[in-house]
């Protein structure tokens, strides 16, 4: 037999139990035809020897935002910046830049107030700095942005009777003037002026993104939230992922979380939906699953709290400091209870943005009484990013089946800002690693990008180490993964998520051809984070291919970084 593609002279890591290790892999029609043996007598169009490179199951990102991230690549990178005169000159800059553009938008990416003594910038400086230019820029959480007078008089801020909208609040100093911040659904606000995005411009923001997704092993991903919100860019957000495809512009597998606003009431045979002939939804019926192996609707995205680096993720303890909050839900909990009901009675698993211990309280309940009345979906029901979990609220989660995304990512950049913010009673709650397994809990690798990176390989390392800038472990060495466990998160158990698995996740003849290249195994390297991503293959096809500049070495451990980078 003639296949497409026959990959060689490699290290296979399948994660299945019955053929855990192979040398060889041939593919055909994008799916994998079989391993060593089974490749008997057969050819190739292409047939490459790796040289002893890793080969492992293609990443999953079981969570980030493709569309802002790729958007904000040609914003102004505000990482960079070190102290409020530093931010300050890179707006300057780009006001410059744009000083022949009456009325264009000076966009930047990426604060985060630790970089400036937790200090935010003075709406008063930054009104000098851009004049009528409006002003969007969005912290690191993406809870919260920060913008000027200009913008804020666009939006009606100033305009008599203006409230703040329900799950948010444009902030204001001592004298009740706007300070500037806009925090988590008051940002429509802001992006109100800007929406609906050209669906030319998504596109080429889904290929500048997922071009690097590619660079990174990721050859699928869940996008959390499209069509809708405050997080939706288009509504007709679908219709740019599948212009995307068609245009190769497209670099890794799809699926996509309608946000709950984009669902709207309908209405069917009296014996529909569970006898009640009525539901929230999309048009014709469409649901979680449609789709194909490139693009697929997954669950219905809901925002229920905040973000911890805000203050405002829902907890049942005040955060530690200055704060002397509790942060907030962003709606009702009754109307959050109708709402993800009338969605699930029509068929769509829910993944329930909970970061606080009191919002997953609230995520929880109501995913059990949606499980209980209408039983359990095709797709695994979600909480997202699970941050602060108190050690009680395991088991029930458990027991449900649901799955989970507590972002490892975070730990490097920004760990020591969480454990500074809940104290050390409460640090061994933040984004869980071994007690969500233990417990039975199914653990989705993801990014959450832009809020931190997309290096899965430093993300694994984390989920193996935990430690944080400054140097401490995260929760303690009790909450630390195994090389295999953290590999399985962005695999296996990413795929389970996903409902996926049947096609992706592990590596057996029938399965979609996607793999990631590596210069050395994940299992057994003294730092996951220095190894390199040789090549990606999806469906067969090269996405990433360094190979020809691999000269077959691995760093050694006197040439690994310390710390995580953001």
């Amino acid at each position: 037999m003639k296949l497409d593609l026959i990959l060689r002279g490699a290290d296979i890591l399948t994660l299945e139990p019955k053929r855990p290790s192979a040398h060889a892999v041939g593919v055909l029609n994008g799916r994998i035809a079989g391993f060593d043996e089974e490749l008997e007598g057969c050819t190739a169009e292409r047939d490459i020897d790796l040289g002893g490179a890793v080969v492992v199951p293609g990443f999953i990102d079981a969570h980030c935002h493709t569309t802002w991230w790729g958007l904000g690549l040609s914003a102004v990178d505000l990482e960079q910046a070190r102290g409020l005169e530093e931010l300050y000159g890179l707006i300057e800059e780009e006001a410059r830049r744009l000083k022949d553009s009456p009325g264009a938008w000076i966009k930047g990416t990426g604060f985060n107030h630790k970089h400036h003594g937790g200090a935010y910038p003075d709406i008063r400086r930054l009104d000098e700095i851009t004049g009528d230019h409006p002003l969007y820029l969005r912290h690191v959480s993406g809870h919260l942005s920060i913008t000027n007078s200009a913008t804020l008089r666009l939006a009606g801020v100033f305009e008599p009777g203006f409230e703040n909208p329900t799950g948010g609040a444009v902030q204001r100093g001592a004298g009740g003037y706007p300070n500037g911040i806009v925090e988590e659904s008051a940002q429509q606000l802001l992006q109100n002026l800007l929406l609906p995005y050209p669906v030319e411009e998504i596109i080429e923001a889904l290929d500048a993104a997922t071009t690097r997704y590619a660079m990174a092993g990721i050859t699928s991903f869940t996008e959390a939230g499209v069509g809708g919100g405050w997080i939706g860019h288009s509504p007709v957000e679908l219709q740019a992922y599948l212009q995307a495809r068609l245009a190769g512009k497209l670099h890794a597998r799809a699926q996509l979380m309608p946000a709950l606003d984009s669902l709207h009431p309908i209405t069917s045979n009296a014996g529909d939906m569970h006898g009640t002939g009525t539901g929230r939804g999309l048009d014709l019926g469409a649901g979680a699953g449609f789709g194909d192996d490139w693009i697929s609707l997954g669950p219905v995205k809901v925002f229920m709290d905040g973000s911890l680096l805000g203050a405002t993720a829902a907890v049942t303890e005040d955060y530690c400091g200055h704060h002397h909050t509790s942060g907030y839900l962003l709606d009702a909990p009754d109307t959050y209870r109708e709402r993800v009901d009338a969605a699930y009675r029509a068929g769509w698993p829910i993944a329930l943005h909970a970061i606080g211990d009191a919002a997953i309280d609230l995520a929880t309940e109501i995913i059990l009484s949606c499980q209980e009345k209408y039983g359990r979906n095709a797709l695994p029901n979600r909480i997202e990013h699970y941050g602060i979990a108190r050690p009680d609220q395991l088991e029930p989660v458990a027991a449900a089946g649901i799955a989970v995304t507590p972002q490892a990512a975070f730990i490097g950049p920004l760990g020591d800002q969480f454990a500074q913010m809940v104290g050390p009673e409460r640090e061994g709650w933040l984004y869980r690693g071994r007690s969500l397994v233990d417990a039975g809990i199914l653990v989705a690798g993801s990014s959450d990008l832009p809020v931190a990176d997309n290096n899965v390989l430093r993300a694994l390392q984390s989920c193996v180490d935990r430690r944080t800038e400054g140097g401490r472990i995260l929760g303690g060495p009790e909450e630390c993964l195994t090389p295999e466990e953290a590999l399985r998160s962005y695999t296996e158990w990413a795929a389970r998520a996903t409902g996926a698995l049947a096609d992706k996740g592990t590596l057996r003849r029938g399965k979609l051809a996607d793999f990631a290249v590596l210069s050395g195994s994940p299992l057994t390297a003294p730092d996951i984070s220095e190894l390199s991503v040789l090549a990606t293959v999806a469906g067969g096809e090269f996405t990433y291919n360094q190979l020809a500049a691999w000269d077959g070495s691995v760093p050694s451990p006197a040439n690994r970084r310390t710390g995580a980078q953001a």
